[in-house]
């Protein structure tokens, strides 16, 4: 990994950033993806909580983030919801308890690199030195499109969590410390997984009294 370079994500980025999100889930409807201006709003609002690796001037990995105040009693929410469909980023908040992380995405030919794992690491560290209650996100359950027919949303979660399926996202997500409290509805349009994330949180221990 000697030859990557890590940043903060900045305006002139964004336009590769994009790119790099619509390579990464060519089958997810493009308005519930990051774009341009989206980027270009991280960058103005929260810059530190949006990672970029970069080989050369090529964006091959990005993770993105903002901060919030999650209401736990009511999870339901949608990817707009958290970003909004102009890229202002309504849920962002400057004094907010938790990180939300909006998006984590790899080049398909650098997977399997640790590149993952650091990028977790890296919003992990922020959280830490912020001193912030921990991580919420809704995770990208890609394998439940091969169980559907079989099983609901909840069903397949429930068994990834017990380590009967392994789901490329959610399975790493697990092993990394984070917790599945339920499915997410219509959190992304993607009908070939019923349009349902895992709802996930990574409790920052170190900053409860």
């Amino acid at each position: 990994m000697s030859d990557l370079r890590i940043v903060n994500v900045t305006a002139d980025l964004a336009d590769r950033c994009a790119a790099l999100e619509s390579l990464c889930f060519p089958l997810a409807d493009p308005d519930y993806l990051v774009k341009a201006a989206d980027v270009r709003t991280y960058a103005r609002k929260f810059p530190q909580g949006f990672f970029v690796m970069l080989d050369g001037d090529r964006v091959v990995a990005q993770a993105a983030g903002l901060l919030v105040n999650f209401d736990f009693d009511h999870p339901q929410h949608t990817v707009l919801d958290i970003c909004g469909a102009d890229g202002s980023l309504p849920a962002h908040r400057d004094d907010g308890e938790w990180y939300y992380g909006t998006d984590i995405a790899v080049l398909p030919e650098f997977r399997g690199r640790g590149l993952g794992k650091q990028l977790y690491d890296l919003r992990k560290d922020l959280v830490r030195r912020l001193g912030l209650r921990g991580i919420v996100a809704g995770s990208h359950i890609e394998g439940f499109a091969h169980h559907k027919h079989a099983m609901t949303a909840e069903e397949y979660v429930e068994r990834v969590v017990r380590g009967e399926l392994r789901d490329p996202t959610l399975s790493f997500q697990l092993a990394n410390g984070f917790r599945a409290l339920g499915v997410l509805r219509g959190y992304i349009i993607e009908p070939e997984i019923d349009s349902c994330a895992a709802l996930i949180v990574w409790d920052n221990v170190v900053s409860t009294p």
